[in-house]
């Protein structure tokens, strides 16, 4: 029976060694079923789980369209004193951020020169005009001979050289005359111009207003000679100031004279300044290659907060839209997850210059909207209007208001 049994064991293969697969075939296997698994999670797994919606109502509200600009707060007159003569400071009599009106003394030159000069002026014109006194009286002596020797040479009396030298003598002294009367005139004028050189040693305010510099001490010399020195800064009235802004190009067609505003600065970060524009320039300004034109937005400064100098943000109103449909801007931005066709490649360099997702056709004012309809997702085409930077006008399209847009989806 040992035979018949051994046999019947070889031919079942229950009897001698097995014949298991290599080690690198084992592994190989292994993988494969792990990339099998993943993949069929990836594709059908997920899919189990359910997707939310993040969503907001179409409502009817007010919009306020702006345009951003910054600037710096600036005193609407500010007027910068200079001397026009050299010397020596004698007094300053002023300071900073006194008041001062117009006709102030701000400050003197030591006027030592300028007096003995004028003294020389006034000396010369009491020479000139005692001269113009003697050629007066020489003149009247000489129009009197003149006379009589006229008289005489026509009765035939006297020679006619006596006439001749009397009518010379006449005309010398009318002629001496003018001379003293020129050089009266000119030492006139030699004293007027001292008396203004004294009265321009006295550097007083031109306006009514508040010292915002100064930058000069006594005993400190003025050199007139190649420029005028910068000696104080006045600003004519701090209540009312002017904050002069740089709005872009691509604004400035939006914003006219007359627009309202409301500006912050660092100072006072919760509180919002009224301001209007008064002014537009025509001049541009490029900087780094941005054109931009300046405004001039009128202030009040009843409370004098405000400073010269401060940076300030204005937020310009362009445009006011009362009981408009709005939407939130982030439901312009959605878009759901687009899946590629399954020939279409967008590897290598084709995928880097169009990703997916991407979506050209929101372009303009003409853009479509994502609206949650019985929990499904509808695409409705709309035409948008200006916005706030927050909430955008909805000026076409089949949206109405109680609308649920979606804004953005959270996959489970």
């Amino acid at each position: 029976m040992s035979e018949p049994s051994e046999e019947v064991a070889r031919k079942l293969g229950l009897g001698g060694r097995r014949r298991w697969l290599p080690g690198w075939a084992m592994i190989t296997i292994g993988l494969i079923l792990v990339v099998g698994f993943a993949t069929y999670w990836m594709a059908y797994g997920g899919q189990q789980k359910g997707v939310e919606y993040v969503t907001a109502e179409a409502v009817i509200g007010d919009l306020r369209e702006t345009v951003t600009a910054t600037g710096t707060v600036e005193p609407t007159n500010m007027v910068e004193i200079s001397s026009e003569l050299s010397g020596t400071l004698d007094k300053i009599n002023v300071d900073f951020n006194d008041s001062v009106s117009k006709g102030t003394v701000l400050a003197e030159l030591d006027t030592t020169k300028l007096e003995a000069l004028l003294a020389v002026s006034k000396a010369s014109l009491d020479s000139a005009i005692a001269r113009v006194a003697m050629a007066e009286a020489t003149l009247e002596d000489a129009r009197a001979k003149f006379e009589s020797a006229r008289k005489l040479e026509e009765r035939g009396v006297a020679a006619h050289q006596t006439f001749v030298t009397q009518r010379a003598a006449y005309m010398r002294a009318q002629a001496e005359l003018q001379s003293a009367q020129a050089d009266r005139a000119l030492a006139e004028a030699d004293l007027e111009l001292n008396q203004a050189e004294l009265k321009k040693a006295c550097i007083c305010s031109p306006i009514d207003g508040v010292v915002l510099d100064r930058a000069v001490d006594p005993g400190q010399i003025v050199a007139a000679t190649l420029s005028a020195p910068l000696l104080f800064v006045i600003a004519e009235d701090l209540t009312k100031m002017e904050l002069q802004v740089d709005i872009d190009e691509a604004d400035i067609g939006r914003t006219a004279v007359g627009n309202w505003a409301e500006f912050t600065v660092d100072a006072y970060d919760e509180r919002k300044f009224p301001a209007e524009i008064s002014e537009i320039r025509f001049a541009p300004k490029t900087v780094d290659g941005v054109v931009t034109y300046k405004a001039v937005l009128s202030i009040d400064n009843s409370d004098l907060l405000l400073r010269p100098g401060m940076t300030a943000t204005a937020d310009i109103t362009v445009a006011e839209i009362e009981a408009s449909l709005t939407v939130p801007n982030a439901a312009l931005r959605y878009a759901p997850p687009q899946q590629p066709a399954e020939d279409e490649d967008r590897s290598g360099l084709l995928g880097m210059l169009i990703p997916e997702g991407s979506d050209d056709s929101n372009r303009g004012d003409d853009r479509t909207l994502w609206v949650l309809r019985d929990g499904v997702p509808q695409e409705i085409a709309i035409r948008a209007g200006a916005t706030d930077g927050r909430m955008t006008v909805i000026r076409e399209g089949e949206l109405v208001e109680g609308d649920v847009v979606i804004v953005g989806r959270v996959d489970g």
